[in-house]
Parts: C-alpha cells; structure tokens; sequence
C-alpha cells in the first residue's frame, strides 16, 4: 500500500477515536482533579426578567424552589447578563470575556442553521474545567456554533452536549428534533405546532438529572442554559391549569413567526412554574446522591424579559422588569439587570443578599478559583467567590457593554452612576448619565450636571472598546457589513 495511502487511513481512524471520545463522556480519559473539588451547577435562564421570581418580588408566578434556594443561599441584587440577547450573553458568560473584547458580540446566523462560531482557540470555562478533571456537559440552548464548526459545544470543552444548537429553532419548545452531540434525534409526536408528545423543556431536565447520576462520583459542571421562558408561549397543560382563568387572559392570534395561545399569560406563568419545578429535582438529586454540600448551585438569566406582547408575553403584566427600564435588546437597566441566587450549603450563608455589582463575565474567574483552575490573563472579569464567604468585595472600577443592534448601544456602570449611548446605528453620539442610587428606573438625565463624571464613562468606552469587524458599533466603526443573515 502507497505511504500517502495508508497515512490517510491511519488520520480517519485517529479522527473518528477523536470524535468518539468527544461524543461520550465516559469514554474521555480522566484527569484527577484536586480532592474535594466541588461540583458546578450553572442553570441559565431565557429572557427571565429580574421581577419574574417570588425571591425578587413576583406577585403572580410561583417559583417555590427558586425561592428555597435564595432562603438557603444568597441574592445578588446587583447582577447583570454580560449583553442583552442570547448569543453574545453567553459568549461572555463562557469566555470571560466583556462585549467590547467577546468573540460573539450579536445574534447572528448562520446557514444552514446556527449561529457565527466561536473559534477554535477561545477559551472557555469548560475547557479550563475539563482540564481539571471535571465531566462538563451542556444541556439546553447552545447559539455559539453550528455542529460540526469551530463553535460546536463539544469543541469548547463540554463531554456531552443535548439540545438546541440553534436559537431559532428553540422558537418551539415542542421540536421536530435535538441534538445529542452530533446528532440530530428525532422527537417523535413533535411537529412544532402549539402543542405535541415531547416538551423539550421536560427533555432538557431528564438528561440534566441523567448527567448528575451518571457524574455523582467524579467532579462536574453541569451547564444548563434551558430555552424558558423564551417565546413562543407554549406549556403541556398539567402546568397551564394551575394559571388558567386566574386572571383575564386575552387570547393571542400569533404573528412574527410565533404561535398563537388561547390562554398566553396563563401558559407564560405556567412555563416559569414548570422551570422552577426543575430546579426543584435538580436540588433534590443533588441531596439524593449526598452532593449537596459538595455542589454549588447558580441560577440566573441571559438578559432581561421580552418586549410586551410579542409572541403573547406580557412584562408589564407581570412587572417582569421590576423598577427598572427597559427589556430584552436593551443596555438600560430591564434589559441587562437579572436576577442572580447562588447556593452551597455551610459555603454560602443562609439568607445572604449581597448589592455588589457584578456581571456575567464574572463567571470565568469565580468558577476557576473554585475549581482550582487558573483562567486566561486577560479576562474582564471578577472572582465572585470571596463575596459568596462573606468577604471583603473585590476592587472594580467599572462594569461595560456595548450592543451593535437595536439601534447600537454602549453602557457603562461606575460606582452608582449609568452612562449610556443609544442610537449609534443613526450616526448620534450622546451619552445619558443616570445616578442609579436615586434613579434606578433611569428616568432622569442628569449628564449636563456632572459633566466630569461623563468624561470618566466616555473615558472608559473609549478604552473598553475593541473594533470588531464581524460586530461593528456604528458611528464609532463604521457600517454593519451588508452579508448579514
């Protein structure tokens, strides 16, 4: 046999043993990590707003576990997603990174299906984890990759990896398919109407519960970015009878490529409930299997609640922005503040609430100084984790975003002051100054009174902002490219 002939025989073995290892956890070789390193529960919510839970003053939707959780834990009332839409929230959420130096800074697709990948030498919080001798999987709605590309979760350092891989397709909860690793599963029943056989949200919870079983005696981070309660509206109808008729419930007739409900705020409600149901059995198997002590559990959302009467929803019947401005697409404060509970038992204290300012790009440097990995240099974030003991707060100067779309966006929070550019897609260039310790609903300008404390926050984006020519922030960059999908 030719020498070039049987080099590429042995390169196809050697990729397909690679991809193999990739696709199963169990058959990755393990490196042990630390004695006593604890488990990692990360569950991401999906446009879950900071009112939408009892423990942050929801009146109407029930969250009993969620509630358990910030009783036996601590509240964060300071904490923000790292952008306001999906993909570029967890692309600083997994790499450390702010959205004025993050690899993914808009939802952008990517044919045939998918979004604009992260590339093959970002790090993420997997990765370091998994270095560390932690089983990582993924489990919900990735948006950072198409199968197969650069992107792909199981690229970024996670074993195993079930759900969405597309944002879109997760505009359904009941899927014709989802992903298992690689691979496109059938979900028989499913025809992506209003209603179907499979939920995937439910899908989503047996696979966590699986990993966790299947993890108990060996390290793991469990990242679980489920797909609630992003639109379309839509609830098996066990949960929908505990809200239904409760209040009046306006029918929604659908358009803009959502269902329509007969009963939207009854099954919106629902959908949370059904979540928090989630988080409920999660802490239960973790008590099961005698991990609660050795398991740290955050719960939290990728941005703030969805525009009102889109697909249905209603944040202003549910007041799921709480006091604050704004919603999802926004750098003001209801569409990046979220809420954030984290809960480990004889770590966290009880009862704690902590008004610290933190943000999603906190999570690289808090779950590595957990796990005893060492993150990248050059990551914007924080540790969080001398604040879960009761410690004194790290130092921090400033928290940033910056948004291309919805007009172009950046913020900026230095101490209580909010400075904020909108309309920079229009050419304007005008920063708004809120002092949140007064104004937390930012319904009072007050740049022209404090015109050093402007400078400062120009100051900062300024320097903050890294050019992107994938993600450009008009009247500072220059035009959006024209390709966009």
């Amino acid at each position: 046999m030719h020498n070039s002939i049987r080099h590429n025989i042995a390169t196809l073995v050697l990729t397909a043993i690679a991809s193999c290892l990739s696709a199963h956890p169990q058959l990755r070789a393990e490196v042990a990590p630390t004695d006593g390193a604890p488990n990692i529960v990360f569950i991401f919510a999906d446009d879950l707003g900071y009112a939408e839970l009892g423990c942050f003053g929801q009146k109407k939707i029930r969250t009993p576990n969620i509630d358990r959780m910030a009783a036996e834990g601590m509240r964060f009332t300071h904490h923000y997603s790292g952008s306001a839409v999906c993909a570029p929230s967890r692309c600083v959420l997994l790499t450390g990174m702010h959205a004025g130096h993050a690899l993914v800074r808009d939802n952008r697709e990517v044919k045939p299906e998918g979004q604009h990948p992260l590339t093959d030498d970002a790090v993420t919080i997997a990765e370091l984890l998994e270095k560390r001798g932690y089983a990582t999987a993924a489990i919900g709605k990735w948006g950072l990759g198409p199968p197969g590309s650069s992107g792909d979760p199981l690229r970024q350092g996670f074993d195993f990896f079930y759900g969405y891989n597309c944002q879109r397709h997760a505009h359904n909860h009941y899927p014709a398919f989802l992903y298992r690793n690689g691979d496109r599963e059938t979900l028989a029943g499913n025809d992506r109407g209003l209603t179907g056989k499979q939920f995937s949200h439910d899908l989503l919870e047996r696979e966590a519960l699986q990993f966790i079983d299947e993890q108990k005696d060996r390290p793991f981070f469990l990242y679980l970015p489920v797909a609630i309660p992003h639109l379309a509206i839509q609830v098996p109808d066990d949960s929908l009878a505990e809200y239904k008729d409760k209040w009046d419930d306006p029918p929604y007739e659908g358009g803009k490529g959502y269902l329509p409900h007969p009963h939207p705020r009854a099954a919106y409600a629902a959908m949370i409930t059904r979540f928090d149901r989630t988080v409920g059995r999660i802490l239960e198997r973790l008590k099961k299997h005698g991990l609660d002590e050795r398991t740290l559990v955050i719960f939290t959302s990728d941005n703030g609640p969805t525009y009102d009467r889109l697909g249905g929803s209603d944040s202003a019947f549910f007041a799921s922005a709480g006091p604050f401005r704004g919603l999802k697409g926004s750098l003001l404060e209801g569409g990046i503040r979220v809420p954030l509970v984290v809960r480990w038992p004889k770590k966290i204290a009880p009862g704690g609430v902590s008004d610290f300012p933190s943000v999603g790009y906190d999570w690289m440097p808090t779950l590595c100084e957990i796990a005893g990995a060492k993150p990248p240099a050059d990551i914007d974030g924080v540790s969080l984790a001398g604040v879960f003991s009761g410690k004194q707060p790290p130092d921090r100067e400033f928290l940033y975003w910056e948004f291309p779309s919805y007009t172009g966006q950046q913020a900026v929070r230095w101490k209580d002051w909010k400075g904020i550019r909108r309309n920079l897609a229009k050419g304007k260039i005008e920063t708004q100054l809120y002092d949140l310790a007064t104004d937390p609903g930012e319904s009072k300008n007050v740049a022209a009174q404090h015109p050093e404390v402007v400078a400062n926050i120009e100051r900062i984006m300024r320097e903050q902002h890294t050019p992107s020519k994938t993600f450009p922030l008009q009247s500072i960059d220059g035009p959006k490219k024209t390709n966009r999908q």
